[in-house]
């Protein structure tokens, strides 16, 4: 059984740019994905921002390069 402690209901875009915080998906992954769903423009501008809170979260379990990133992220907005 998985159980995941941080379960939500949002937008289909926050689970597959979660797919590119960490990496390990293909990118055959994306390709069947957007078979079925293709992804409106600006995908991976937004895929940044989806990511900001969980790597915040990171930045606060875990600090050092996790900072580094999340400032990094931050100036490019």
């Amino acid at each position: 059984m998985l159980i995941d402690p941080a379960v939500a209901a949002s937008h289909p875009e926050t689970d597959l740019a979660m797919t590119r915080m960490f990496g390990g998906f293909p990118p055959e992954f994306t390709r069947a994905y957007e078979e079925i769903r293709p992804l409106p423009p600006g995908f991976p501008r937004r895929a940044e921002l989806y990511n900001l809170y969980p790597l915040l979260v990171h930045v606060n379990l875990f600090g050092g390069s996790y900072a580094h990133s999340a400032a990094a992220l931050l100036k490019t907005y």
